[in-house]
């Protein structure tokens, strides 16, 4: 059964990649570019691709590789044939929600095997998933169910955070001032539904106390120091900690608008800034793991980091002050960034390494 693991991996990885190339270009004719879509209906499912189909599938996968069973896999599989559904224009809620049940299971038997607050943290992410994906079958709009599905995503990157950083053996009160932060997090979701506003506000609170926490207690502030891969990882995470914080204010002080450049500003923040960040620092772990190919390191890691940054910068001041041009030149460069540190690592990973003859009497290669 194990040798048939690794193709199911590609398989999934494939179905994943296909939501985000699709996720990507509709996200720029949403910013008003002229591009060719396959239906009209495409653009509106730019969300539900990025967040189920790309993201449900990628974590998924990652959960299955840690059990390192064939069953897990279940769940990134309907998410993967989810997405697909998207791109044809079929109906795809049924799907993500069980895809969605299927990793709730996946973090529940997780959680058993290894019972801590960071385990605990990513199930709980899981469980918001879930949640979310049946108001969307149940037919909510896009705009309410996104704050379950962000949730889902802050939570499983925090549990993930702490669970990576359980080396600093943290004391109770550092441990009680993260359940704190996710419990407001939790308590805006939950709030949400009944007072929308209200609910996105308290959210909003909640991760700029995640941020602050994760600024203050991730072993990145160490790592940060030390060189290559390692610095490099650091410092994509602290600065996505930043846009955390950033999409934080944003929903704390804009509320609960759903729609228009405000909106666009405090979900690219989170989505963006943060999310895609945390894929920025991960890949070059998640990657190797899933596909079995490792990355060494190179400075031009950088670049797309940088790029993504910056162009965020853009977008969001377009949002902002009301620049729509920078708005939309601002999202093109986003889709570059990403595409462009995916083909960095696809080139890392393809890259030989040099024989130990090639290398010379000082110790430094040819």
């Amino acid at each position: 059964m194990e040798r048939h693991l690794p193709r199911i991996r590609f398989l999934l990885m494939g179905l994943g990649a296909l939501s985000l190339l699709v996720a990507l270009w509709t996200g720029l004719v949403r910013l008003g570019w002229s591009l060719p879509l396959g239906h009209p209906a495409l653009p509106f499912v730019h969300r539900p691709l990025m967040v189920c189909g790309f993201l449900g599938t990628l974590i998924g996968v990652e959960r299955a590789v840690a059990i390192g069973q064939r069953w897990p896999y279940v769940a990134p599989l309907l998410s993967g044939v989810g997405a697909v559904a998207l791109v044809a224009g079929v109906p795809a809620a049924f799907f993500m929600t069980l895809s969605s049940v299927g990793l709730t299971i996946v973090c529940a038997v997780i959680l058993r095997r290894q019972t801590s607050v960071a385990m605990a943290t990513m199930a709980l992410g899981t469980l918001l998933w879930l949640i979310g994906n049946s108001c969307w079958l149940a037919g909510w709009p896009l705009a309410r169910v996104v704050p379950w599905w962000t949730g889902f995503l802050v939570l499983t990157i925090a549990g993930e955070r702490l669970e990576l950083s359980r080396v600093l053996r943290f004391s109770q009160r550092s441990q009680m001032t993260f359940a704190l932060a996710v419990g407001l997090l939790l308590a805006g979701v939950l709030w949400a539904p009944g007072d929308f506003d209200r609910g996105i506000r308290v959210a909003g609170a909640g991760m700029i106390a995640l941020s602050a926490w994760l600024l203050r207690y991730d072993i990145a502030r160490r790592t940060v120091r030390h060189k290559e891969l390692t610095r490099f990882i650091a410092v994509c995470l602290l600065s996505g900690y930043g846009w955390l914080a950033v999409s934080g204010v944003f929903s704390v002080c804009l509320g609960g608008v759903m729609a228009g450049p405000y909106y666009d500003a405090m979900l690219h923040a989170l989505f963006l800034g943060f999310i895609f960040t945390m894929i920025f620092a991960h890949g070059p772990i998640i990657f190797p793991a899933i596909i079995g190919r490792p990355v060494p390191y190179h400075p031009l890691l950088y670049a797309p980091v940088g790029l993504l940054h910056a162009s965020l910068g853009l977008r969001v001041a377009g949002d902002m002050l009301g620049w729509p041009a920078a708005r939309q030149w601002g999202g093109l460069f986003n889709a570059v960034a990403i595409l462009c540190f995916l083909a960095t690592l696809g080139w890392l990973m393809g890259r030989r390494r040099p024989h130990p003859s090639s290398l010379s009497s000082t110790g430094t290669r040819e």
